[in-house]
């Protein structure tokens, strides 16, 4: 394929370098990792897995990371070549047009400000476990549930207020966010291995409890429960292109992006499918109750004893800060990306770039105080947890869609010319690539794409209605999805009639033309 294919922004010498390059390998990875953040995630979603599958709910783990690594791959590619800010609008936009890109980019931003606002509110699985005084809402004594009406309330309290952090080291620098998230992935990576080796020697039960359905209370087909308790797996693995968020701040990026993309998903997938693992060998009980509503810190608190359980539960407070700290910062580069190229309102105020600290505030900002109001305005929604995560989720992987589709496209309609783009990274070593593989592989990960998006929308009550009596709780993602494009076509439309199309700089396809 050439340049003058995939390229639909207008020649030029690409885009000026604002942004600092002060993100190394690690930092890079970590980016991913912690946007992934299986101590975050796991913890807040083990409970909801284990409620709706049982025991046997482990196998959707595999099954969802097969499926997000053929998505991986495909990024890794396109990272490789196109190593700006912004990773899906941009990616979106030189595939299929600006148009397309504008909405993949669209739904990407409002989905990320609503991963910030799912990962600070984890925040409450944790710290009421660590000590009751921080159960504020209702006092120590009331219920810290996330499900409950009080717990509910002090999520939103805590997740506030852990926005307020996480913007303020945002708009610090990208040195000092990247130093964080760094110090909280190692964090992370030790408690995880340290978590894995105690439950696996104080175990209740063998490995094999995977193959049976202990736990789950439901009756006739286990298939629903399975595609409903795969939504906890769906929910963990997102954000691996988060290293591609911050190409044009780390150093050597073609050769550097495309492998922290692939190992922040892989280290993340084998952490987690270890934990799971453990955990349920380990918890005391799989009937009684306590491992679908109080999840993992329960058996943490149970089974390793008061001080060290609280002690790897400090852990996992850190690796929560470090994933909302993640998801933020690369959410603020998407808006930044696209406000650069006057793809966004209030474009001029949103791609200024502080020259004192290298970052952009205002997109920082927009993203901290978007999830923070989406935090307030379901203060008093007991359902916030299950609803907000998978509605978040659903709209990244739509957005997910956005890329894959279009490149599945452009690989089939050039698959008797010149084919993928060619070139090299910067210590001149080809570009990664995915060669005769990347149709078939590029194909399936579609199809898993739009099946996982189905299972995530779909109107289940007990992920979107705890009630059960509230219809537009229940067709709330549609609803939200819906209305998010129709103010999108809304905004673009006026700008196309005002501004003209969307135009994008040209970003060469290797180290050697750059």
């Amino acid at each position: 394929m050439s340049t003058s294919v995939s390229d639909t922004g207008s020649p030029g010498t690409g885009y000026a370098q604002e942004l600092r390059r002060g993100v190394g390998t690690f930092s890079s990875f970590a980016a991913g990792f912690s946007f992934v953040s299986i101590l975050t995630t796991v913890f807040q979603l083990f409970g909801l897995g284990f409620g709706l599958g049982g025991a046997s709910f482990f196998w959707a783990w595999p099954l969802v990371f097969a499926g997000q690594l053929l998505v991986a791959l495909c990024f890794a590619e396109l990272a490789a070549r196109w190593p700006v800010s912004g990773a899906i609008f941009q990616w979106s936009s030189r595939l299929a047009g600006t148009t397309a890109g504008w909405f993949a980019g669209w739904i990407m931003i409002i989905g990320q400000i609503l991963t910030v606002a799912a990962a600070a509110i984890a925040i409450q699985v944790v710290l009421p476990s660590i000590w009751s005084g921080f159960q504020i809402v209702g006092g120590s004594g009331a219920d810290s549930a996330v499900t409950s009406a009080t717990g509910a309330q002090n999520a939103v309290l805590l997740g506030v207020i852990l926005l307020v952090i996480t913007t303020a080291v945002n708009i610090a620098g990208v040195r000092h966010m990247a130093s964080a998230t760094s110090v909280g992935v190692t964090v992370e990576i030790v408690a995880v291995i340290v978590l894995v080796l105690a439950l696996f020697v104080l175990p209740e039960r063998g490995p094999a409890v995977v193959f049976t359905h202990e736990g789950w209370t439901g009756e006739g087909s286990y298939l629903p429960a399975f595609l409903a308790s795969a939504l906890m797996a769906a929910y963990v693995m997102v954000g691996f292109d988060s290293a591609g968020e911050l190409a044009e701040e780390t150093h050597a990026p073609r050769r550097t992006t495309p492998r922290t993309i692939l190992h922040a998903l892989i280290a993340s997938a084998i952490g987690g499918a270890l934990l799971i693992l453990g955990a349920l060998m380990a918890a005391p009980s799989l009937t009684d109750g306590n491992l679908a509503t109080a999840g993992l810190s329960w058996v943490l608190t149970e089974r390793l004893g008061g001080v060290l359980g609280r002690l790897l539960l400090c852990c996992v407070a850190v690796a929560v800060f470090a994933c909302t700290l993640a998801i933020q910062t690369a959410g603020a580069r998407m808006i930044y990306s696209m406000a650069r190229d006057k793809a966004f309102p209030f474009h001029r105020q949103l791609a200024k770039v502080s020259p004192r600290t290298g970052t952009p505030v205002g997109a920082s900002i927009v993203v901290g105080v978007g999830a923070a109001i989406v935090l307030v305005v379901n203060i008093g929604q007991s359902a916030l947890f299950t609803a907000l995560s998978s509605l978040c989720i659903a709209m990244l992987y739509l957005a997910y869609l956005g890329v894959t589709l279009p490149l599945l496209v452009t690989r089939l309609r050039h698959r008797r010319t010149d084919g993928w783009p060619t070139g090299v990274d910067e210590h001149g070593k080809p570009l990664f690539s995915l060669g005769k593989w990347g149709i078939p592989l590029n194909a399936l990960a579609v199809v898993y794409q739009v099946g996982m998006a189905v299972n995530l929308l779909w109107p289940r009550p007990e992920i979107y209605d705890l009630t059960g009596e509230t219809w537009w709780l229940r067709w709330s993602a549609l609803l939200v999805i819906g209305l998010s494009l129709a103010a999108g076509a809304a905004y673009l439309l006026g700008k196309h009639r005002l501004h003209g199309r969307i135009e994008l700089r040209h970003v060469p396809h290797s180290a050697q033309e750059a």
